[in-house]
């Protein structure tokens, strides 16, 4: 699920106007950032974090069929079941340390604010190169 929205604003971006196009490029970085500030800020306000991790699994499924003709002549067709392997992802809440997170979330803030004043050049750059009607 995440990766089909992932692409949908990848595909909105993509389709933007060329100042929105621009926009989007010079800012990526400070927008990861802050969605990881966003994620260390989570962890600190319930006391853990979250992680993913993948569990094997296996399940029947039809792989193919078998033709049986019986002595009458009459043909069937039955099912082959064969035992396939999948992968489900799953979520687990994980303990953090408190002074470690808080210590993320101020290198966080402190990245994001150095690097807002060149990301507001940029923006007013794009809006120079690609003025909108």
């Amino acid at each position: 699920m995440r990766k089909l929205i992932v692409f949908g604003v990848l595909a909105l971006a993509a389709c933007g106007t060329p100042q929105e196009q621009c926009i989007n490029r010079e800012t990526r970085e400070i927008r990861h950032l802050q969605r990881l500030l966003e994620e260390v800020q989570g962890n600190l306000d319930r006391g853990y974090a979250y992680e993913e991790y993948e569990v094997p699994m296996t399940r029947w499924e039809q792989c193919g069929s078998d033709v049986i003709t019986r002595p009458n002549g009459t043909v069937i067709q039955k099912p082959r079941m064969c035992l396939e392997d999948y992968t489900v992802t799953r979520t687990r809440e994980v303990p953090i340390d408190p002074q470690s997170e808080r210590r993320k979330r101020d290198g966080l803030r402190a990245k994001i604010k150095s690097l807002t004043p060149a990301a507001n050049a940029a923006i007013r750059a794009c809006k120079a190169a690609y003025p909108e009607e």
